[in-house]
C-alpha cells in the first residue's frame, strides 16, 4: 500500500497493520501539546503521532512505544526519513514501561474493538483489538510516567470514551477537554476527542464535523492545515 505524504513528512506504513487514519490525523492535531516537554506515544504504529507532536512541539522530547516489531521497524524508517531523526522509537510492553523521566503529556490512539470479532492476522488483531493495550494498561502508564502536571490524550469510540472516562475518573483523573466528531452534521456523534488532568479543572466541551457537503469543513480544514498537501 502506498504511504501517506504529508507537508513536512511521509508515513510509509507497508510493514503495518492500522494504516494511517482520521482518527490519527484528528488526534495528532486537535491533542493539546502547549505545555509539553516531554511526550510519549502509546502503540505508536507507523510513527504518525509522534512525528505530529514533533512538528506541532519542535523543543519536545518525544518517544514512541509499540509492542509490535514490524511497527517499530516502520515508525524508525518513517522518523529516520523525516526531519526530526531524534525522536525515540522502542519495542516494549506498555504494561511494564516506565520512563526514565516523566513526561508532561502521554498520547495515543489506542485499540478499541474488545468483544468484536477477531481480525484475520495476529498483526491487526493487536493493533485493534484491546486485548494488546487494555484501558487499564494505558491508565497504567500514564500513573507511571506522571507528574503532578501530566495529561492523557486519546482518541475513541463514543462507548470506549466513557469506558475510559469512567476509569480515569476512578483513578483520581479529571476530564480537562473533550472534542464530539461526527462526519456530517445531521449524523451521530462517531468518535471522543478527550484530554484529562490530574489537576481539578473545568472541561471544556466542543464538537467537530469532518465534511460538509462533497468536501471538508472549514473547520476541520483549519485544525489540519499545516498537515495536509492540499489544504
Amino acid at each position: 500500500m502506498a504511504g501517506f505524504n504529508f507537508k513536512r513528512f511521509s508515513i510509509a506504513q507497508d510493514n503495518v497493520a492500522m494504516k494511517v487514519s482520521t482518527d490519527g490525523i484528528l488526534l495528532g492535531v486537535w491533542a493539546d501539546v502547549s505545555q509539553a516537554r516531554r511526550i510519549l506515544d502509546v502503540g505508536t504504529g507507523t510513527g504518525l503521532l509522534a512525528l505530529m507532536a514533533k512538528q506541532r512541539a519542535p523543543d519536545a522530547w518525544v518517544h514512541g512505544i509499540d509492542i509490535e516489531p514490524d511497527a517499530c521497524t516502520q515508525a524508525q524508517l518513517n522518523v529516520a526519513a523525516s526531519p526530526w531523526s531524534e525522536v525515540a522509537i522502542s519495542r516494549c510492553d506498555a504494561n511494564t514501561f516506565t520512563p526514565e523521566q516523566a513526561v508532561d503529556l502521554v498520547i495515543s490512539n489506542p485499540p478499541y474493538f474488545d468483544n468484536a470479532l477477531k481480525a484475520g492476522s495476529d498483526k491487526r488483531t493487536l493493533a485493534r483489538h484491546t486485548d494488546s493495550l487494555p484501558f487499564s494498561e494505558l491508565l497504567g502508564v500514564w500513573q507511571r510516567a506522571s507528574h503532578s502536571q501530566t495529561e492523557l490524550a486519546v482518541i475513541l469510540p463514543l462507548s470506549g470514551a466513557e469506558q475510559l472516562n469512567q476509569l480515569v475518573l476512578q483513578q483520581g483523573g479529571y476530564l480537562r477537554r473533550c472534542c464530539r466528531v461526527k462526519t456530517t452534521a445531521t449524523k451521530a456523534v462517531t468518535r471522543c476527542l478527550m484530554q484529562w488532568s490530574w489537576q481539578q479543572s473545568d472541561c471544556h466541551y466542543s464538537e467537530l464535523v469532518i465534511h460538509q457537503g462533497d468536501d471538508y469543513s472549514g473547520e476541520y480544514r483549519a485544525l489540519c492545515q499545516d498537515f495536509y498537501l492540499r489544504f
